[in-house]
């Protein structure tokens, strides 16, 4: 048996390179060894979101997985064939429910199979995706690349306690499309706003203020503003705006501290290339097995993006160039067609 190894402290450093390197692993029947698992953080080594990630793709591929511990810095990966799952996970803290669904989306779509997944676990937590980009954004993007899934909210769920709860269902992807994306040409934007225990004068007053300096930037804006119960007090912004030729999402939750949003709002505005800087990595993986080549711009190669590229191309073998434009940078990515999956 032949092992690919993956220096965990490429890049980023962080979890991505696990779920990426991993989802990857099963999709193309390649054993793998990751070292140095987040390596350079303050607290290295596997974490519970990592953990029950892994767990999950152990049942849907039947993998063969030594150091599976809190902590660990190093892993060996062997995937088996995936089959077909109903399964009920629960995180066991606030991680974050949106990482663990993206590495599990494109495994099951690509090989061919189902997923009914109900798990429990953080919604809105900092340093991941929301569970409206998720819905938002990232279903957008998958489904112009032929992806098929849905995500049920059913409960919330913020730091600390988490108790946040999703059904997702997966279905079989019949190819994968690569796609091409330029530069946004929309002034629409769609504000979505979900907060729980938090005054709703002061929630209101924070999208008030955003819907006015978009409009002032000749914007068009639709709002959405909904008070949902949970465990902990909190709040989440998602700004998107989607047009043929680009996606783009900014997410952001309200700072209790500070009494806003953490929204880097001038960055949305001024951005006119295709994809937001966190699409931009998580189209990599699907790109990278496309059949063809898909094209996107943005306004920065961040480390994520540039981690994905390094561990997709290590794992499939497809061919990227990242391009150098006025203000920004084309990525091109062409896809080795999934057709060559094992």
């Amino acid at each position: 048996m032949e092992f690919l190894e993956i220096d965990g402290s490429f890049g980023e450093g962080g979890g991505q390179i696990v779920r990426t390197a991993t989802a990857l692993s099963c999709i193309m029947n390649q054993p793998i060894i990751i070292e140095n698992i987040r390596k350079g953080r303050k607290n290295p080594g596997l974490k519970s979101q990592h953990l029950t990630t892994l767990k999950i793709l152990k049942k849907i591929c039947n993998a063969n997985l030594d150091h599976l511990k809190f902590g660990a810095m190093s892993l060996k990966f062997i995937p088996s064939k995936v089959k077909s799952l109903n399964l009920k996970e629960d995180v066991g803290t606030a991680g974050s429910i949106s990482l663990i669904i993206l590495v599990l989306i494109p495994v099951v779509a690509i090989c061919k199979k189902k997923l009914n997944l109900t798990l429990k676990g953080g919604t809105d937590v900092l340093w991941s995706p929301t569970i409206d980009y998720t819905q938002i954004i990232l279903r957008e993007m998958y489904s112009r690349m032929g992806f098929n899934f849905s995500v049920n909210i059913i409960k919330r769920g913020y730091f600390p306690k988490g108790e946040g709860l999703i059904e997702l269902e997966v279905l079989p992807l019949e190819k994968i499309n690569p796609i091409i994306l330029s530069k946004r040409k929309t002034k629409s934007v769609k504000l979505t706003c979900t907060f729980s225990r938090l005054p709703s004068k002061l929630i209101n007053n924070q999208i008030n203020n955003i819907e006015k300096k978009l409009i002032e930037n000749d914007f068009n804006v639709e709002n959405q503003v909904k008070e949902e119960p949970t465990l902990d007090s909190g709040a989440s912004l998602m700004v998107s705006s989607i047009d043929n030729d680009s996606i783009i999402g900014f997410d952001s939750l309200f700072n209790k501290k500070t009494k806003k949003f953490d929204l880097d709002l001038d960055k949305f505005i001024q951005n006119k290339y295709s994809v937001d800087e966190h699409l931009a990595d998580m189209l990599v993986l699907p790109a990278s097995l496309a059949n063809g080549m898909t094209v996107f711009q943005v306004d920065n190669i961040s480390k994520h993006l540039e981690t994905n590229l390094f561990v997709a191309s290590k794992i499939t073998g497809c061919k990227y160039g990242i391009g150098r434009l006025r203000d920004g940078f084309e990525v091109r990515i062409e896809g080795v067609s999934y057709s060559c999956i094992k």
